[in-house]
């Protein structure tokens, strides 16, 4: 049966021709069957849609950080919108003062709240390069080359990280600020590389006494690479133009006005995810447009709960594993709770379960149960929250469906990728029959999806399954320096994901699958799990192994075949006796395993996911009798899965 209610169809399906796979109908959100949203008037650039909410919105709350008193975090401090303007003007004066040009690029390293410089960015029409702060030197290095980044603004424990780039990295990059204070010896140290290093304060004086013209911009116009983690080799820029976040802002108005959620002045957001992350980028584009507030988090995700009882936000943006780091506290305080809180908790929860199930409202559905029993759970959320949006991986139904019931307000799953400017599916509010799927498409984007044969999804079929491609003006410009990557995933004006997802009857989707065994965790990091085992396999106490990983689980674990002449060879030196099949079962051959693994892992200079974090040894190798593998010796992955079912979930649940 074709999806149909909450999507039209706007082009019929075509079947296999030249080579191609057959490409179901192509399908918009029912909100844009009359047109995707026209542009916003005088929204032409990144910095049109600041600018003009500083002209209507001047005195608005608009960035705020928790006060230190005494070592103590306070309350929230606030800058207005007029006062972020007068800011952003000095710092782009001051950046302009160091020779940075329109083809310069800006480099930002940092957790959060980068949006000074950002601005600033956008109103001289620089490149900005937003990083996340956990990429180690050699990636960042990387970065600032391949960008030609010529200046960087660096949080202050930051700095030394960046430091051990050079001196590859002084090739263009010329200026360092640091949001804090740096040594003498700092600058001393980047000196001798022809770098010059300031504090921020410092920084700002540069420009006090200059005035730059800002240039014109256009909707074409690039106006920040972002860089992706990567699946294999170098990281790749993503070129954003204005045209997809102006574009991405007004399907996200037309979507919210149509099921009564606009965003107001009175709204409020709490960041926490780095500018480098591409959901945070769009979501506080939307509250600026909107004259709403920002609010930062401290940076320590074990004070998250704090600064957002603090803040008390009325939109929650989260990753799935903050999700499940509130989900199993809760979960923890339920049980311990005493048996009569216990049962009256559950007799609540199932009653409003049912209700929600039969298609009533999250406010209609138990009212007396949201006052008596859940208000509590709105209370550690700020008591403010009405809409949580979970995104970057898929989010697990159970941990969904719990946080609909105790939430107090909407909880929805989207999609996005760094190449579609985030927002590109997400489910509606108060229908819980798209519990476990991302939704229609939002109202800017046509979306169809391709047929894999090499893995038997059809989209032609009676439960449309295939590759989701994307269309539209959001979409990225491609990726810089890189045509023949861009070539790659940009075929015939439609983006191809490499996600597998599955068409529901109500025109939501369901993501099932990653078209390329390339898989992603549960904070958003891709994992080319071939290149991680033929790294692992190099250890000579490894015959053979097998990685697995999911989107719902925040780590990797492993299927070995041990070498055993090496493991019998270290038993023997270690006090340790039994037969091969006994070894594989002790775990403290298990121990020196994981400890090999971590080895290699550092000497390969592997990112902190892509260590294994529990293996199971089976002695047994792998094999074409169990259908383990093909003729050519291949690994048969979703058999290897099947067969070892068991024993991966019981390491996840022994790990956790």
């Amino acid at each position: 049966m074709a999806p149909e209610k909450f999507i039209v169809e706007v082009e019929p399906a075509k079947p296999a021709k030249d080579g191609r796979p057959s490409m179901g109908p192509v399908y918009r959100s029912l909100f844009a069957k009359d047109g995707f949203p026209p542009p916003i008037p005088g929204l032409d650039s990144c910095w049109d849609i600041f600018r003009l909410s500083v002209e209507k919105y001047p005195n608005n709350r608009m960035l705020g950080h928790r006060e230190i008193v005494d070592g103590k975090p306070g309350k929230y401090v606030w800058m207005s919108y007029k006062e972020v303007y007068d800011i952003v003007i000095k710092v782009g004066n001051s950046i302009r003062s160091c020779g940075v040009n329109k083809v310069s690029s800006v480099y930002l390293y940092s957790t959060s709240d980068n949006d000074l410089p950002m601005q600033a960015c956008n109103a001289h029409g620089l490149y900005c390069v937003p990083l996340y702060d956990t990429l180690g030197a050699g990636a960042v290095e990387f970065i600032i080359s391949h960008a030609e980044v010529t200046i960087a603004f660096v949080e202050e424990k930051k700095l030394p990280e960046l430091l051990k780039t050079f001196p590859d990295a002084s090739k263009y990059l010329k200026t360092i600020v640091s949001f804090g204070k740096v040594t003498p010896q700092q600058k001393e140290e980047v000196e001798k590389f022809g770098v010059v290093l300031y504090s921020w304060d410092e920084f700002l004086q540069l420009g006090s006494e200059k005035q730059f013209d800002l240039p014109v911009k256009k909707k074409e116009d690039i106006c920040t690479i972002m860089y992706t983690s990567g699946t294999t080799g170098d990281p790749k820029g993503v070129l954003i133009s204005n045209t997809s976040i102006v574009t991405l802002i007004a399907g996200v108005k037309r979507l919210l006005g149509s099921v009564n959620e606009s965003l107001t002045v009175d709204d409020v957001y709490l960041s926490y995810l780095p500018l480098a992350h591409i959901f945070d980028r769009v979501i506080e584009e939307c509250f600026i447009n909107h004259g709403a507030s920002i609010g930062f988090w401290r940076g320590d995700v074990k004070l998250l709960t704090e600064d957002i009882g603090e803040l008390k936000p009325t939109i929650f943006c989260a990753v799935p594993r903050v999700l499940d780091r509130i989900y199993s506290g809760l979960q923890h305080k339920i049980t311990s709770g005493g048996m009569l809180k216990s049962t009256l908790f559950n007799l609540a929860y199932a009653y409003k379960h049912r209700n929600l199930k039969k298609g009533q409202s999250h406010v209609e559905a138990s009212p007396l149960s949201d006052k008596v029993v859940f208000s509590k759970v709105k209370e550690g959320l700020g008591g403010r929250v009405r809409l949580i949006l979970s995104g970057a991986a898929p989010l697990a139904s159970h941990v969904e469906a719990f946080l609909r019931v105790v939430g107090c307000c909407h909880v929805l799953q989207g999609y996005g990728l760094t190449e579609t400017c985030a927002g590109t599916f997400v489910s509606l509010p108060n229908h819980y029959d798209m519990l476990g799927t991302v939704g229609p498409p939002v109202p800017n984007v046509d979306v169809c999806l391709e047929s894999v044969p090499e893995m038997s999804y059809d989209a032609l079929s009676s439960t449309p399954r295939g590759e989701v491609c994307v269309r539209g003006d959001t979409l990225f410009s491609g990726y810089f320096k890189r045509e023949d990557l861009t070539k790659e995933v940009m075929i015939d004006g439609w983006f191809h994901t490499g996600d597998v997802g599955e068409w529901q009857p109500n025109g939501s989707l369901k993501i099932i699958d990653r078209k390329k065994n390339i898989f992603k965790l549960s904070q958003g990091e891709y994992v080319a799990v071939e290149n991680l085992e033929n790294i692992y396999g190099d250890n000579p106490v490894i015959d053979s192994i097998w990685i697995y990983g999911n989107s719902f689980e925040s780590f990797l674990v492993a299927v070995i075949n041990p070498n055993e002449r090496a493991i019998e060879h270290w038993a023997e030196h270690n006090g340790i006796s039994g037969d091969f099949a006994s070894l594989c079962e002790n775990a403290k051959v298990k121990e020196y395993i994981i400890g090999e693994l971590a080895k290699t892992g550092k000497e390969k200079k592997l990112k902190g996911f892509e260590f294994i974090k529990a293996v199971h040894l089976d002695p047994l190798p792998f094999d074409m009798e169990r259908d383990l593998l093909t003729p050519t010796f291949k690994k048969k992955r979703p058999q290897m899965l099947k067969f070892y079912k068991d024993v991966i979930d019981n390491m996840y649940k022994s790990t956790k």
